[in-house]
């Protein structure tokens, strides 16, 4: 089958996607969709049989929904709409979230449900849920729904809210105040979410040394106690900062969101001077014996060792 992918970018879901259906035999074209005027231009000179969209940031010109089937990836449940749908799942500790493949058509995100996968949510930065889980059930989302589209005779569900089984809905695109840190008040749980919802990009905009700074990279610490907000500890370029309940080591900052993010004592140095170093602090490589088996495991920030 003719598939034409429309995307923002190739990025690794695109490309496990494109992997997966050319290994299944179809052809796949891939367009960039940065106007009406190139998607419907590469509509007409590709004439696919299907359009299949893994990753927008606009919606698609209603000269080709109209006129083709589209379906887009929505990294949400059903009912799910908005362009924030992993960020808020985080922000709300779902404990379980999925991938919808739906119709494309007037309304953003409202089309008809042609697949639905679902996946337990665990405690990670977006990144790290978008590369893996939500990968993984947008494989089989949208594996099934090409299936069903190419067996003929299919139609899709109609979104309908009033389905007690439907538990999504529409939610706006998350603000800077929505995952502001009150670190009077946030325990660890919480200071995890806001800045694991913000990961990659924009970060959680915070003040450390009396400077602005966004807060990337959080990790959980076990033992270290303070007075909520303050730092209480260094180790391995991080920073450990106390909140209500516990404390998080904080791995990257930046000044500002058109810089670069550096390891945190990196860009806080010569401020940092009375703060202790912790020696068995946070660790990106961790090693462990299990039945005189060593076990190396590492998960360094952006891949970057």
């Amino acid at each position: 089958m003719r598939i034409l992918f429309l995307t923002h970018g190739f990025n690794s879901l695109s490309q496990r996607l494109y992997i997966e259906l050319t290994q299944a035999g179809h052809e796949v074209s891939i367009e960039f969709d940065i106007s009406d005027a190139v998607t419907e231009e590469a509509v007409a000179l590709y004439r696919p049989e299907l359009i299949i969209a893994p990753f927008l940031k606009r919606a698609i010109p209603a000269a080709v929904w109209r006129n083709h089937i589209c379906l887009v990836v929505h990294p949400g449940i059903k009912g799910d709409r908005g362009p924030a749908a992993l960020d808020w799942a985080i922000i709300d500790g779902e404990k379980e979230w999925g991938v919808t493949v739906l119709q494309a058509g007037a309304e953003m995100d409202a089309g008809d449900i042609w697949a639905e996968a679902r996946f337990t949510m665990r405690q990670a930065k977006k990144s790290s849920l978008y590369r893996f889980e939500v990968t993984e059930a947008a494989t089989q989302a949208v594996m099934e729904a090409v299936a069903k589209f190419a067996r003929g005779g299919y139609v899709p569900e109609p979104l309908d809210y009033a389905d007690p089984s439907v538990r999504g809905r529409l939610r706006p695109a998350m603000r800077r105040h929505d995952r502001a840190i009150r670190w009077a008040k946030d325990d660890t749980v919480t200071v995890l979410r806001k800045i694991h919802a913000a990961d990659g990009f924009p970060g959680v905009l915070d003040t450390l040394c009396g400077e602005p700074v966004y807060l990337f990279d959080a990790h959980p610490e076990p033992a270290l106690r303070g007075v909520p907000g303050e730092l209480i500890g260094r180790c391995n370029g991080a920073v450990c900062r106390a909140t209500v309940d516990g404390a998080v080591w904080i791995g990257h900052l930046k000044p500002d969101l058109s810089s670069f993010k550096l390891p945190a004592t990196r860009m806080l140095a010569g401020k940092l001077d009375n703060i202790p170093a912790i020696e068995n602090g946070w660790q990106d490589i961790r090693y462990e014996e299990k039945n005189q088996v060593g076990y190396l495991s590492f998960d360094f920030y952006n891949g970057a060792m």
